[in-house]
């Protein structure tokens, strides 16, 4: 198999390979992650994707933990209130570390954090929050830093949370979108997603004092409808290895309106879709 005889392989992201698969016997090739060497031929030593930068090929692994990079958005659990930090769980080798001195207080109060506010960390956010951050920074043991210091980030509420494969959500420019069927949709890096009732920005601003309240608002039957299905439609691409952006999960809703939402995860429906959606994105180009 010779990635650079076939050019339906430009796209790479479609050639998935098993442990042992030969991959090319072009001499001009390196081997990269996830490959080996042998008789002048490179396999792959990982069940993957394999990715293809100028003569370096490397095979990225199907399912993986998520590494994480500085400026990247991610959606995580508090597993731990410690000592002036909480733990959230990001899908990641170990545990990342949000300070008390890296968030926002009620109200958007910017002073340096005391003593009471150390008291009160449950009152921020408690064992079991979902929490919207960006990775500032790493510690010396690899941990991911991170913070809420904008308006945007925070903790989540009014929605359902969806994980998926770290390696199907890209960077982008946003990961905060706001679909047309009136969803909001955080997709972090990290593979963790969160799906909730769309709630206007300057509502937020208004309400900047509640950001860290644990109820959540009035949501319709239509709109939670609206939030199973667009969950179940980001299920369905992870499951058939869909790459999952704002634009695939519109396209897959709006396929999906001629099927019941406890029907989309069949395992029928949820092909004819994806089916559905790649050929869209072809087609978009």
């Amino acid at each position: 198999m010779d990635i650079d005889t076939e050019p339906q392989r430009q796209d790479l992201t479609t050639q998935i390979v098993t442990p042992g698969s030969a991959i090319t016997n072009d001499p001009a090739f390196m081997r990269g992650h996830g490959t080996f060497g042998e008789h002048g031929t490179i396999y792959s030593s990982v069940a993957g994707v394999v990715e293809r930068i100028n003569k370096l090929v490397s095979v990225r692994s199907l399912k993986q933990r998520y590494s994480g990079e500085i400026g990247d958005i991610v959606v995580g659990r508090v597993t731990e209130v410690a000592s002036k930090r909480w733990r959230v769980d990001v899908n990641s080798r170990q545990d990342a570390m949000l300070l008390l001195s890296s968030i926002n207080l009620p109200g958007g109060i910017q002073r340096r954090k005391s003593e009471s506010d150390e008291l009160q960390m449950r009152s921020f956010f408690a064992e079991g929050d979902l929490v919207f951050a960006e990775v500032q920074s790493y510690f010396a043991d690899g941990a991911l830093s991170l913070h809420t210091r904008s308006i945007q980030y925070g903790k989540l509420r009014n929605g359902t949370f969806v994980s998926v494969f770290p390696q199907l959500v890209p960077r982008s420019r946003s990961h905060f979108h706001t679909l047309p069927c009136g969803v909001d949709v955080v997709l972090g890096v990290n593979g963790y997603i969160w799906v909730s009732k769309h709630v206007p920005a300057a509502k937020i601003e208004a309400n900047a004092e509640h950001i860290y309240s644990n109820k959540n608002e009035e949501i319709s039957e239509t709109e939670r409808e609206s939030i199973a299905r667009v969950a179940n439609c980001i299920q369905l691409l992870n499951r058939l290895y869909v790459k999952i952006t704002d634009t695939s999960i519109i396209f897959a809703y709006e396929a999906s309106l001629g099927h019941a939402v406890k029907d989309l995860l069949t395992m029928d429906v949820a092909t004819d879709l994806a089916h559905a959606v790649n050929a869209r994105l072809a087609q978009q180009g």
